[in-house]
């Protein structure tokens, strides 16, 4: 079992404090916190905080009672994807990281699973310039599924997905976070996604966290009237689920 403690984390670049306040409950094996806010908010630098990829105040402790390996996995938003390498060798490398380069079956087995699972086979000796955007989203999920983290921080992992691939991954992805235990914090900018997979949210506006709890309590009228602007409520659809309807930008 993994958990991961927030405790007043901030980020700055040079002198300049870009996102403070981050204190949430303990994030436990098997859940998906939502991270939401307006764009430009801070979530890919809290992301960048988390993943250690820039310093910054607070402490962001990650337990493990069962292993020493501590993955922390970050997915961003732009791929940047080497247009040179095929899919199947950039989920190979990536799988690689920090350890020899001999390549055992177990190896190649795990890369075809994910890439069946995320049903990109048919995607695996294309190049990575040749494909979508949204094409290169789904692989850069195969290279952070690979290295099978404890952790998996996902920016924006379906803004290039149409809405059927975003039910799919999203339902593919808690799912995964159940079986294997993860820890998944993704940004989002759909908030019925994060009312229908996320059973915690965080909300970050201005580079400061103006809210954390459980979805259903943190996703509500006040909550959109002023972080978001609009005029909106919280209904319950026909399968029991709740919804945000939005009457009109305020």
């Amino acid at each position: 079992m993994v958990a991961l403690a927030l405790q007043d984390v901030g980020a700055a670049y040079g002198r300049t404090t870009v996102l403070s306040g981050v204190t949430t409950d303990l994030l436990e094996s098997g859940s998906v916190t939502a991270v939401i806010g307006p764009n430009a908010a801070g979530k890919s630098t809290f992301f960048k905080r988390i993943a250690s990829l820039i310093s910054g105040p607070g402490v962001v402790q990650l337990s493990d009672t069962d292993r020493g390996k501590k993955t922390i996995c970050y997915m961003p938003q732009d791929t940047g994807a080497n247009a040179v390498l095929t899919v199947y060798e950039s989920v190979l490398l990536s799988a690689k990281q920090g350890g020899g380069w001999r390549v055992s079956d177990d190896e190649l087995g795990s890369i075809d699973a994910i890439l069946k699972s995320l049903r990109i086979s048919d995607l695996a000796f294309k190049g990575l310039g040749e494909l979508s955007g949204g094409q290169r989203q789904l692989v850069s999920l195969a290279q952070a599924l690979v290295r099978e983290p404890e952790v998996l921080l996902m920016d924006e992992p379906t803004s290039a997905l149409d809405l059927h691939r975003q039910i799919d991954v999203l339902d593919f992805v808690s799912e995964l976070a159940v079986r294997k235990g993860m820890i998944v914090l993704i940004a989002l900018h759909d908030l019925n996604h994060a009312l229908r997979y996320c059973q915690n949210t965080i909300v970050i506006a201005d580079g400061v966290m103006v809210a954390s709890g459980p979805t259903k309590s943190v996703i509500n009228d006040g909550m959109l009237r002023d972080i978001y602007r609009v005029a909106a409520r919280i209904e319950t659809c026909s399968l029991g689920r709740p919804m945000v309807i939005v009457d009109r930008a305020i």
